[in-house]
């Protein structure tokens, strides 16, 4: 299961539609804002059941989001030593080199801009599966 952390709902539901379109074979879960996210993660409130809401491989997030914001997320990952084994992909419009060194700064395992175009998107959810879900090696699951 990928977690996407992105308040923009045109994007989640388009970036839902690319996967669906990339035929990649993993459930997409939507979260959106930081704060959403950190209750995801943490398993708390709505979130509580790891039945219904399975603790992720990976984590799509967006930086500019309300409440909590993309670097708040990986502010606060950084403290959890049971989640730093998470991979965290940032996937924004931001192009700025400040974002991407700061992303990486606090812990990011790759930084992508949200493509123009929705072949563009199809394209790059192709790559994702391709890179993080099957030639990469997953991580053991966070320690509690």
């Amino acid at each position: 299961m990928i977690l996407l952390a992105e308040d923009n709902e045109t994007d989640a539901l388009l970036l839902k539609r690319a996967f669906e379109k990339a035929e990649v074979d993993t459930v997409l879960t939507v979260v959106r804002d930081g704060q959403e996210a950190v209750l995801y993660l943490r398993g708390e409130k709505e979130f509580a059941d790891r039945q219904e809401h399975p603790f992720p491989v990976l984590l799509l997030l967006d930086l500019k989001m309300p409440l909590m914001d993309g670097f708040d997320v990986l502010s606060w990952l950084k403290g959890q030593p049971g989640l730093k084994r998470l991979l965290v992909v940032v996937l924004t419009s931001s192009n700025l080199q400040a974002d991407i060194d700061r992303a990486y700064d606090l812990g990011a395992n790759s930084y992508l801009v949200k493509p123009t175009g929705f072949d563009n998107l199809i394209e790059l959810t192709k790559r994702l599966e391709a890179y993080w879900l099957e030639a990469n090696q997953m991580p053991g699951p966070p320690r509690r």
